[in-house]
């Protein structure tokens, strides 16, 4: 005689488990959490060890802030009596939170312009290495950024005369009168049978003074 295997209670029922009947019989996937689906973030150490040395050090003491300005900073003076401490620190472009590296910064005290900390060619290098570890929006604002000179190439066309909407280039003398030679030169050859015709008629030349130039 066969024996019967008994089917445990718990497997029996369906109270036991966390999903529902209709999903066991249509095989509906079970919902993911959200933080499985988000994209992984990058991890900021590990980010920095593929960047070069010239960025880990610009990024040390410039570290990504959107508080950099976006041009020529002019900083309000000192107010009241200008004490040692007040006038380190208004001369400092350094301890001001907005200064950008890559702009003017004007002295509050003197009145004086101070030139960029950081050259046009050295800007130029800093967003070309960005740009290849695709770090370049953490860089403070600077017209080396190819979104800069695309706007402004929109903006401003070419900038070279002539080139503009409704502009032409002047030219040498002879392309300027070109188009106007040429279309008496074309019509000097449709004329020609009938200037032949008098040249015949007029004694084949003599005293002829219409000759075509």
């Amino acid at each position: 005689m066969a024996t019967t295997t008994s089917i445990p209670s718990e497997v029996r029922s369906h109270e036991s488990l966390s999903i529902s009947a209709p999903e066991l019989r249509t095989g509906t996937p079970l919902p993911v959490s959200p933080s499985e689906l988000s994209p992984l973030k990058p991890n900021p150490i590990e980010l920095g060890k593929t960047l070069p040395l010239k960025l880990l050090e610009f990024f040390r003491r410039f570290p990504p802030s959107d508080l950099y300005a976006m041009g020529p900073q002019r900083p309000a003076g000192p107010t009241g009596e200008p004490t040692p401490e007040k006038i380190l620190l208004a001369c400092t472009p350094l301890a001001d939170p907005t200064y950008n590296p890559f702009q003017t910064w004007k002295n509050p005290i003197t009145g004086r312009w101070r030139p960029p900390m950081f050259s046009l060619r050295r800007q130029a290098e800093l967003v070309k290495k960005a740009m290849k570890y695709g770090v370049a929006e953490l860089l403070p604002y600077t017209n080396k950024m190819p979104w800069v000179k695309a706007q402004k190439r929109e903006e401003q066309g070419l900038r070279v005369k002539g080139t503009g909407a409704g502009e032409k280039v002047k030219g040498k003398a002879w392309e300027r009168t070109v188009k106007g030679r040429l279309e008496k030169r074309r019509r000097a050859m449709l004329e020609m049978p009938k200037l032949v015709q008098q040249w015949k008629e007029r004694g084949h030349g003599r005293g002829w003074k219409k000759w075509p130039k």
